[in-house]
């Protein structure tokens, strides 16, 4: 359902939060093909809405590697000690250390 808010709101089609329902069978991420009831009004911009759902869902798709990259980075408290011996000890375990979390969630090209 989060996915339809997002997209009424950058389409500028108004809804008051709580008056969003859906009718019909579900069949894209809570969208529904018999369309979505915004405040009394039956949606007539259902193929806008749907395109804008279904672009908001691959953007979501395409930065997985953000979120995926977000849990696996040592902790900003790890990250500064790691930063404090190597410019003590000339080392890269820092550089390392994110280095290995790029490798392993690469940024799609």
């Amino acid at each position: 359902m989060m996915m339809i808010k997002q997209a009424l709101q950058n389409l500028n089609i108004g809804y008051s939060g709580l008056a969003v329902y859906d009718v019909g069978v579900e069949t894209l991420n809570g969208f529904v093909e018999a369309g979505v009831y915004i405040d009394g009004v039956f949606a007539e911009r259902q193929a806008e809405i749907t395109a804008e759902v279904t672009r908001l869902q691959a953007e979501y798709d395409a930065n997985q590697y953000q979120r995926d990259r977000a849990t696996a980075y040592p902790s900003l408290q790890d990250q500064a000690d790691m930063q404090f011996h190597d410019l003590a000890n000339s080392t890269t375990t820092w550089l390392d250390a994110i280095q290995a979390v790029k490798d392993t969630y690469p940024k799609p090209v």
